[in-house]
């Protein structure tokens, strides 16, 4: 499955963003999807993940409550919803998807960039 992250941008400091991840190729019904973003200099890190039935997510506590993770699977697209923004969370947001909740992401997409400025 190919993916592809889209959405970002440039945002004040609690602001909102919404990031779509769109796949082709394969339904993105029959995967686990996430989220990840990377700062410069710093690790990958985990962000959220939602069901492939949209049923369940589960989120880093560094954005719990201010991060939603929903998905359209009539559209074959998984959404990141990013309310209350903070500087911090100025990263490249990934979408990955896998097949089983165990295992490892293994469809990872392209970037995109979210600042927020203070």
């Amino acid at each position: 499955v190919q993916l592809q992250a889209s959405g970002g941008g440039l945002v004040q400091a609690g602001g909102s963003l919404r990031l779509s991840c769109t796949a082709s190729g394969r339904t993105l019904r029959s995967y686990y999807t996430g989220w990840f973003r990377q700062a410069p200099g710093k690790e990958r890190e985990f962000v959220g993940r939602i069901s492939r039935d949209g049923a369940t997510t589960y989120y880093a506590d560094s954005v719990k409550g201010r991060f939603t993770i929903s998905r359209d699977n009539a559209k074959n697209t998984v959404y990141l919803q990013m309310d209350t923004l903070k500087p911090d969370d100025t990263a490249i947001y990934y979408c990955a998807v896998k097949t089983i909740l165990t295992g490892a992401y293994n469809s990872w997409g392209q970037g995109t960039q979210v600042t927020v400025s203070s």
